[in-house]
């Protein structure tokens, strides 16, 4: 709650033009809608899915017109989904499954609450922060309810495209994907479908596709930071604000060209990450079913993945893409998945990064301030390194062939709790049975505590 207090103080009070700028947008957004009888994605082409309505609807009981009432509603929403994602990641023994969350831990809550300090305002003040409680839940029901999973991950991709995405790493995971990931996710498709050609908005469903064709070089993007670096010395290259979109944008020499260039690009890396996790759920296995486990690393670090391509293959880059990497993590770390501690640290320096520039230092970072542009640099440098990272870490995950069939000591961080039996069960045939006889409650209780030890999450 202090977290989420102090965010609230800057944007509705302290500096609400520069924290929550997005907020003034879609009050004004709805504010047409009620007054004016037009509303976007209905009516006009918008940016966003047509899901993305219904936040901002439910924010303008807070009012709909000038004044703090919009920033406040919404605010609060967002709070309440953070706090449902919390309880999550507080439960995900009970809400994962014992086998998948063997041991409870406080890591991926704690982590999830330190993020959301280190991201700021651009973590409440825009659509993203709606989206990302919805995927925390969505991945810590995975496993256990997939059909659940992947229809709030649909509802979500309905209103910021981007966790529609996680449907490839679920379906890979899961056991019976068509039944538990493709029909719930195409039933919720055809349910919002017919809602939006029932209040007459056929013609512009789809319209958030053909608006982001209309984007350029946006300053944030990771494939704009030779351009970023270039304008600190070269008068011909100039960052330009465009009004249509309201995004800032490079333009200069060769900017167009590789703004259509990463665009075609986007989806060549998408779908090689896709193939890329299917060739890993290949290796591994029978062992994905066996071991629930393995499963949710598949399905987590999979996520990561994913969310990672989306941002660094991106023209746009946006701040609020930052949030996108914040559930894979918290859900990894409350599961107590292995290998997870470098990008755990790593998307927590990006998101404090993101906050240094957004919105501290973006004026300056606008007006070409070496130090912010460094900011800036420095933290696309990051999601590149984490890019890497995350690819050598699934490739390091144990193949059905070199980890044997019933191995699964690769998967956890300090051994499981069927290898720890295992090897005092061993340990006990290969002594003497006089001695095996006096150490029998010793031997138990070592058992006992290397079987139920916590293991650190990596």
């Amino acid at each position: 709650m202090v977290v989420q207090g102090w965010t609230v103080l800057l944007g509705v009070v302290l500096i609400p033009a520069r924290a929550f700028w997005d907020l003034e947008l879609y009050r004004f957004w709805m504010e047409q809608g009620f007054q004016l009888g037009v509303w976007q994605g209905i009516d006009v082409p918008w940016v966003y899915p047509p899901g993305a309505l219904l936040p901002m609807l439910v924010a303008a009981a807070g009012g709909s017109t000038d004044g703090s009432g919009f920033a406040v509603a919404w605010s609060v929403g967002v709070i309440v989904l953070d706090a449902i994602a919390l309880f999550a990641l507080l439960h995900t023994s009970a809400w994962a499954g014992r086998r998948t969350s063997r041991h409870s831990t406080t890591d991926g809550a704690w982590w999830w609450v330190g993020f959301l300090a280190l991201l700021g305002p651009v973590g409440m003040g825009r659509l993203d922060a709606v989206v990302a409680p919805v995927v925390v839940v969505a991945l810590v029901l995975g496993l256990r309810h997939p059909w659940l999973s992947s229809a709030l991950l649909t509802v979500a991709a309905w209103t910021k495209v981007a966790p529609g995405a996680l449907l490839a790493p679920l379906f890979l995971a899961a056991r019976r994907p068509w039944r538990d990931v493709v029909a719930p996710a195409v039933a919720v498709s055809l349910a919002v479908m017919a809602l939006v050609t029932a209040l007459g908005g056929l013609p512009h469903i789809a319209s958030f596709l053909t608006e982001q064709d209309r984007r350029g070089l946006q300053v944030e993007a990771v494939g704009a930071t030779p351009w970023l670096v270039a304008s600190q010395w070269s008068g011909a290259v100039a960052i330009t604000f465009n009004d249509t979109l309201v995004t800032y944008e490079l333009v200069g020499p060769g900017t167009q060209a590789a703004a259509d260039a990463i665009g075609g690009l986007f989806f060549f890396a998408l779908a090689a990450a896709v193939g890329f996790l299917w060739w890993r759920r290949h290796r591994l296995g029978a062992r994905l079913w066996r071991r629930p486990r393995v499963g949710a690393e598949l399905l987590v670090r999979g996520a990561l993945l994913v969310t990672v391509v989306l941002i660094v293959f991106n023209k746009v880059g946006s701040p609020q893409y930052i949030g996108w990497l914040a559930p894979p993590v918290a859900v990894a770390l409350a599961l107590r998945l292995p290998r997870w501690r470098t990008p755990a640290v790593l998307v927590a320096v990006i998101a404090g990064l993101t906050q240094v520039l957004f919105p501290w230092g973006y004026d300056g970072m606008l007006l070409g301030h070496p130090l912010n542009t460094l900011v800036l640099v420095a933290r696309n440098v990051l999601l590149v390194v984490l890019l890497v990272q995350t690819t050598r870490a699934l490739l390091g995950q144990p193949s059905a062939e070199a980890a044997g069939d019933d191995d699964d000591a690769g998967s956890d961080d300090a051994g499981s709790d069927d290898a720890a039996a295992t090897n005092a069960s061993s340990a006990a045939r290969d002594v003497p049975s006089s001695i095996a006889a006096s150490g029998k409650d010793s031997s138990s209780d070592q058992a006992l505590d290397a079987s139920s030890g916590p293991a650190s999450a990596r």
